[in-house]
């Protein structure tokens, strides 16, 4: 802050607030901020039916009651900034209050700042990201023999591959996408009523919470046996994750990264198909830098962790995408996903 000549950061609500001082704040219309200026010790201002959750030596706590005003509180803790840094997450409705606080203030997202500390991880933090991938493992392979298909909906399926994430050692299962047929070729497809059917594409791509840090994986099955096309198509995808994650490693810039990935599904004729970027960075948060993404030059470093998922998405037939997370070594990267990525027969 003070080398950037940011005067005050503010975080609220979102993945900063805990990765610094380990409360997780509740998204609500009651203001809990983090105050931080760099000559003085950081204040919580939060509502006083919360302290008893705050465990954060080092952070001054101010309560603030019902009848109180914590946007002046808040104010009150930050001094007369000139730069102020906001947590990416804050609500507007906070956000309007603290700039008529400070109107001659100027403004930049807290990420700026916050952004650079996230992205690497330490031994600790990989070891989380480690547990929460292998605990999706776990659940990938109980799939075919545990987990119906065919006649059964998206959104039944979905519950299941919940419940198992969290069999498996989860915190929280925070997500579970199933796209089935024509439903397969929307990447974040919301699981509903639609019934699997005999031959039909299913993309499940689902993660969770273990130990603060999050698990993301996706693979792609089939009911009964495949077309000759679904096999092609698979095939490509899978060769553009391995192309991807071989090309990661220190020193590469992230859209290098992409741009491997990317040429193999141009080499296959499907390029117009892969409609996303080839990964994310994975944390306190499912996505968070670094962005796998052409226009990204930033260079990988030991202890980034992302993911490497390419797809292929053809419009009112079916999709593909199989993703893996990945940590950022000396040597390369470690692929914290190893579940099996073949084109899975399931009933």
């Amino acid at each position: 802050m003070a080398e950037r000549e940011v005067d005050v950061v503010l975080l609220s609500i979102g993945a900063d607030l805990p990765y610094f001082t380990g409360y997780e704040a509740m998204p609500s219309e009651r203001l809990t901020v983090l105050v931080v200026r760099p000559e003085s010790a950081p204040a919580m201002i939060i509502p006083r039916l919360e302290v008893a959750r705050v465990e954060s030596p080092g952070i001054e706590v101010h309560p603030w009651d019902e009848t109180d005003d914590p946007i002046a509180l808040a104010a009150g803790a930050g001094g007369t900034p000139n730069r102020v840094a906001v947590g990416d997450h804050m609500w507007s409705a906070f956000l309007v209050g603290f700039q008529q606080r400070w109107p001659e203030a100027s403004w930049e997202k807290a990420s700026s700042l916050t952004g650079e500390l996230r992205l690497v991880k330490d031994s600790e933090e990989v070891a989380c990201l480690r547990n929460a991938a292998h605990g999706v493992d776990r659940v990938m392979a109980r799939i075919p023999s545990e987990v119906r298909f065919t006649g059964r909906t998206e959104a039944e399926i979905a519950r299941d591959l919940r419940e198992m994430t969290v069999e498996e050692g989860h915190d929280v299962a925070e997500f579970a996408i199933v796209g089935s047929g024509p439903n397969s070729a929307s990447p974040h497809h919301e699981p509903g009523s639609r019934v699997v059917e005999e031959g039909e594409v299913i993309v499940c791509d689902f993660g969770g919470r273990w130990g603060g840090y999050y698990s993301d994986s996706t693979r792609t099955f089939v009911a009964g046996e495949p077309s000759e096309c679904q096999v092609e198509v698979h095939a490509a995808v899978l060769a553009a994750n391995r192309v991807g994650k071989e090309k990661a490693g220190p020193g590469v810039r992230c859209q290098d990264v992409d741009a491997a990935a990317r040429s193999v599904m141009a080499d296959a004729a499907l390029d117009e198909y892969f409609i996303h970027r080839t990964g994310h960075g994975i944390g306190m948060e499912v996505h968070e830098h670094p962005y796998i993404v052409d226009g990204n030059d930033v260079e990988l470093r030991p202890g980034m962790a992302f993911s490497v998922e390419p797809g292929a998405y053809i419009a009112g037939d079916f999709g593909v995408r199989i993703e893996d997370i990945v940590v950022c070594t000396e040597a390369g990267v470690e692929t914290l996903n190893e579940s099996d990525r073949s084109l899975v027969n399931v009933t």
